[in-house]
C-alpha cells in the first residue's frame, strides 16, 4: 500500500471504532481531500452521515471524534479540527512531508510502483492493424491504450506479454495483390499475370520508385484493386480465384502475397516504432485460421453447440443471456469467432496467463462477450480470465464539435500525417528560432508528446475530437505544457548542481501542499490500472504542473535562503514524479526546451 493509503486505512479504522462505540453497527467511513487548503489535508463527513441515526448533533459527534483521534497520537497528523456543520479535518505534519520527499528522491524511477499484480502474467492484445491499409488515429488510440495498460501493469508487478493479430489472408488481401499486379506496372508492356511478374519483377514499382511510404503504397494498391473488384465482374472472378489458389498453396500466388505484405509490414513497423510500440508476439492468421474448426467439432460432439438443418453450426448461449451466433457456415467455412476460439486456446496454452486482455473498439463488444462465453463452455478458460477493453472513437475537431473519421468521406487521418502536422506546428511556433538540427529532434519528441497526451488525457470510453492546434499549445492541458514544466524544473536543478547547492529533503511551508500531492501518485497509479485508463495519470500531471508553476511564479527557489535546499528538494521530487507519470504514458521527457 502507498503511504497515503496506509494513513487513510489507519484513520478509517479509528473512525470505525469510534462510531461503533457510539452505536453504529457497520459504519462506512469516507475520507476526501477538502476543497479548500485551510480545511486541512483530509476530511470526513461521517458525523453528518450518522447524525440522524444516532440522534445527535453533528457538532457533538465530530468533536467527540476529534478528542478520540487526538488521544491516539497519530504520528503523521499535526492536528484534527472541526469545521461546520460537522466535518472532521486532518492536518498533516512536517514529518509526513519530509518522508514523502525522502521516499520520492530515494526511490526515483520506482516511486509510485507496487506489487498489486506480482506473480501474475497478463497477455494484452492491442493494435492489430489490417495489412491492406495505412493506420489512422483510431489505431493510434488503440496502441496508446494498450501500451499504457502494459506499462501500468508492469509498474504494479505483473509480467506482461503484448501480442497482436495479423489478418493476412482472405478477399481483402487478394484485392491488394490484384491492385499491385495491375496498377503498379512501370509500363503497359508488362503482362498482368502472376507468372510474368514472377520472372520480371523489375517491371513493377516499389514504394521508393514513386516516393511513397510503404503503407501508403499498399493502401493505394488496395483501393485500386477494391475499385476494380467492385466495378468489373471479370476482375471479381480473378480475385476470388486468387483466394482459392492461395488456399491451395499455389507457389506463385504465395510469392506475390509475401511480396506485397512485405511492404505492408515495413509501413506498420515504421509507424509503430515511431510511437514506441511493443509486440512480443504476432499471430499470423494464415498459421491458425483452420484450427478453430476442431474446437467447434468438439463442442458439437459434446452437445454444447447445435447443427442447423442447412448444416451451419450455432452456439447455445442462453445461460449467458447472450444472442447465439454462427460458428461454422453451412459450407464449412470458418468465421472470425471460429479463429478467435483457437487463438484464445493457443494463448492460454503458450503463456499460462492469469488474464487475457483484448484492446478492441466498442463495435466488437457483443462478439467479445460471445467469444468469452464459448471459450468457457469449451473449457478454454473462465469468464473472469478474459477482459475486453473498449474505447471511444477518435474524430476530428470541427466548428460544430466532433466528426467521426470515415474512409468514404475522405476524413481518415493517418498516424504519420497527424504527427508530422503537429511537428510542423511546433517548428513554426515555439522552435522557429532554434538551430535546425536541434529543433527537428526536439520537435519530434514534442509532437509525439502532444499527440499521445491529447488521446490519453481523455477517459478511455469517451470519444475524442482531435485538435492539432490545441494539442501543440505550450500552455493549457497539453503534453507540451507538461514537458515544458519538466524542463523548467530541470533547468533550476542544473543551475543548483553547477553552483554546488545542497538539496535537503525537509518541509518548507510554501511547498508543503505540492509535496503532499506527490503522495497521491501511487493511488492514481492504482486507479489507472484498475480502470484500464491512463487519463487519471494525465490529469494528475496537469494538476501537479499547474500547482508547481503557480508556486514557481510566487517563490524564488534559488534565493540563497535557509530554505533553498528544502525548496530544491521539493522541485526535484516534483520533477521525478512528472517523469514517472510521463513514462507510464509512453512520453519521453526532454531535459531542455
Amino acid at each position: 500500500m502507498t503511504k497515503n493509503e496506509l494513513l487513510n486505512a489507519k484513520l478509517k479504522q479509528y473512525l470505525i471504532e469510534y462510531f461503533k462505540d457510539l452505536g453504529v453497527k457497520s459504519p462506512e467511513i469516507n475520507l476526501e481531500k477538502p476543497a479548500l487548503s485551510e480545511h486541512g489535508d483530509i476530511t470526513s463527513n461521517s458525523s453528518l452521515k450518522y447524525a440522524k441515526e444516532l440522534g445527535k448533533n453533528p457538532f457533538v459527534i465530530a468533536n467527540g471524534a476529534i478528542d478520540y483521534l487526538k488521544a491516539k497520537e497519530i504520528a503523521e497528523i499535526a492536528d484534527v479540527k472541526f469545521a461546520a456543520p460537522g466535518y472532521i479535518n486532518f492536518y498533516l505534519n512536517s514529518k509526513y512531508v519530509e518522508d514523502i520527499l525522502r521516499d520520492v528522491i530515494a526511490l526515483g524511477n520506482k516511486y509510485g510502483n507496487n506489487d498489486l499484480f506480482k506473480g501474475e502474467k497478463w497477455v494484452i492484445e492491442h493494435t492489430s492493424p489490417n495489412p491492406n491499409k495505412a493506420m489512422h488515429l483510431g489505431h493510434l488510440r488503440n496502441n496508446l491504450i494498450g501500451m499504457s495498460i502494459t506499462r501500468l501493469l508492469e509498474f504494479c508487478g505483473a509480467e506482461v506479454v503484448c501480442d497482436s493479430v495479423d489478418n493476412n489472408r482472405g478477399i481483402a488481401i487478394a484485392k491488394l495483390m490484384w491492385g499491385f499486379l495491375v496498377h503498379m506496372k512501370k509500363n503497359d508492356r508488362a503482362q498482368t499475370s502472376v507468372e510474368y511478374w514472377h520472372s520480371h519483377r523489375e517491371e513493377w514499382y516499389n514504394p521508393d520508385d514513386i516516393n511513397q511510404l510503404p503503407d501508403v503504397f499498399v493502401t493505394n494498391c488496395y483501393v485500386m484493386g477494391a475499385t476494380d473488384f467492385k466495378n468489373d465482374s471479370s476482375v471479381e472472378k480473378i480475385v476470388r480465384d486468387i483466394v482459392v489458389k492461395w488456399e491451395n498453396n499455389d507457389i506463385l500466388i504465395r510469392e506475390l502475397w509475401a511480396h506485397v505484405l512485405k511492404y505492408s509490414y515495413e509501413g506498420i513497423n515504421r509507424t509503430l516504432n515511431r510511437v514506441g510500440n511493443r509486440w512480443d508476439k504476432t499471430w499470423h492468421e494464415h498459421e491458425h485460421y483452420q484450427k478453430g474448426k476442431e474446437y467447434v467439432e468438439l463442442g458439437l460432439t459434446s452437445s454444447i453447440f447445435t447443427r442447423l438443418e442447412d448444416g451451419a453450426i450455432l452456439t447455445n448461449l442462453t445461460d449467458y443471456n447472450l444472442p447465439d451466433t454462427i460458428l461454422l457456415k453451412k459450407d464449412g467455412t470458418s468465421l472470425y469467432i471460429t479463429q478467435d476460439i483457437a487463438l484464445t486456446a493457443m494463448k492460454k496454452e503458450l503463456y499460462k496467463a492469469n488474464k487475457l486482455v483484448w484492446v478492441i473498439g466498442p463495435e466488437q463488444s457483443m462478439a467479445m462477450k460471445q467469444l468469452f462465453a464459448v471459450c468457457e463452455q469449451l473449457g478454454v478458460g473462465k469468464l473472469n480470465d478474459f477482459t475486453h477493453v473498449s474505447y471511444g472513437y477518435v474524430g476530428l475537431k470541427t466548428d460544430t464539435g466532433f466528426k467521426k473519421m470515415s474512409s468514404r468521406d475522405g476524413t481518415v487521418v493517418l498516424i504519420d500525417d497527424v504527427i508530422d502536422n503537429a511537428k510542423n506546428k511546433i517548428l513554426e511556433g515555439p522552435l522557429k528560432d532554434r538551430n535546425v538540427d536541434e529543433a527537428i529532434e526536439l520537435a519530434e519528441k514534442l509532437s509525439l508528446a502532444a499527440v499521445k497526451f491529447s488521446l490519453l488525457k481523455v477517459e478511455r470510453t469517451q470519444d475524442v475530437a482531435f485538435d492539432v492546434e490545441k494539442a501543440t499549445e505550450m500552455q493549457g492541458d497539453t503534453g507540451v505544457y507538461i514537458l515544458y514544466t519538466y524542463a523548467r524544473i530541470n533547468s533550476i536543478l542544473r543551475k543548483a548542481s553547477l553552483a554546488g547547492f545542497a538539496i535537503e529533503p525537509q518541509a518548507v511551508d510554501t511547498a508543503n501542499d505540492i509535496v503532499k500531492k506527490l503522495a497521491l501518485f501511487g493511488v492514481v497509479v492504482i486507479r489507472s490500472v484498475e480502470s484500464f485508463s491512463a487519463h487519471h495519470i494525465a490529469q494528475f500531471l496537469l494538476q501537479l504542473c499547474s500547482d508547481f508553476n503557480s508556486w514557481y511564479n510566487r517563490e524564488i527557489i534559488l534565493d540563497g535562503s535557509m530554505d533553498q535546499p528544502h525548496k530544491l528538494a521539493a522541485a526535484k521530487a516534483v520533477s521525478q514524479v512528472i517523469k514517472n507519470g510521463l513514462v507510464l504514458l509512453g512520453i519521453d521527457v526532454v531535459e531542455k526546451m
